[in-house]
């Protein structure tokens, strides 16, 4: 009966996650990415053509398929920007610049996706995605020097209760103190691995501005960034269902 209602449990939390636009979104995304890792793979070589031919146009398929969820989803970035206290401190100018590149990014690729239904001439495709992938970046450089400074203070924080939790404190002191510890210690690593999730994602859009020609412009490396995201993502996203 336990398990019954277990099973019962999961399923009702994985239908709430489907039916999110990002929930979709990131699937996909695993989708995406385990196709590329595979296809970047010494294994490829042992595989009929006929097979890789399909993996890769299964991949290219659900490329397009993420980018039609995306649409209007720039909303969200100018919603955001209302919503940012002060434009003039350090951490609410990265998140201007996290909010106006990720919006801006979202709002091109609507126009990418497009083109690659046909709606839009071919001609302009190159042009589209190169300012779609300097809007992401720009838009991951403002993500990530943010989050990089919010888990340095959570750590000098973590710093400041361990010291009060090894003082001569009241007993109520040190209650407080180690609620308050483990609160920042779950925040720290659910920022953490988002620091790492726009990391990857920013190592594919600067492959992408360097057309596939940087140092790092390696199929496998690429494909592995991807997947690391959208499983860092998913991670999020159920928790947050």
């Amino acid at each position: 009966m336990a398990d019954r209602h277990k099973n019962r449990a999961f399923l009702d939390h994985l239908e709430a996650y489907l039916a999110r636009r990002d929930g979709i979104d990131k699937a996909l995304k695993i989708l995406r990415y385990s196709s590329k890792l595979y296809l970047s793979s010494p294994l490829v070589s042992y595989v009929d053509p006929v097979v890789v031919k399909r993996v890769k146009d299964f991949e290219s398929s659900v490329g397009t398929s993420r980018k039609a969820f995306r649409l209007g989803k720039f909303i969200q970035d100018v919603n955001a920007l209302g919503k940012i206290p002060s434009y003039i401190s350090v951490d609410g100018l990265l998140e201007v610049i996290a909010c106006t590149g990720e919006g801006v990014y979202y709002f091109i690729e609507q126009f990418v996706w497009l083109v690659k239904t046909g709606a839009i001439d071919k001609r302009h495709a190159k042009e589209l995605q190169k300012w779609s992938a300097w809007a992401e970046f720009i838009g991951y450089l403002g993500s990530v020097t943010l989050k990089f400074l919010q888990v340095c203070a959570m750590q000098n924080r973590e710093r400041v209760l361990l010291k009060g939790l090894n003082s001569d404190g009241t007993l109520d002191d040190k209650v407080r103190f180690s609620k308050e510890l483990r609160m920042i210690r779950t925040k720290r690593y659910m920022k953490t691995l988002s620091l790492v999730q726009d990391l990857s994602d920013s190592l594919l859009a600067l492959n992408d501005i360097q057309d596939g020609k940087g140092p790092l412009a390696r199929p496998f490396v690429l494909a592995l960034a991807g997947l690391i995201s959208a499983l860092i993502s998913t991670h999020k996203n159920w928790n947050s269902c």
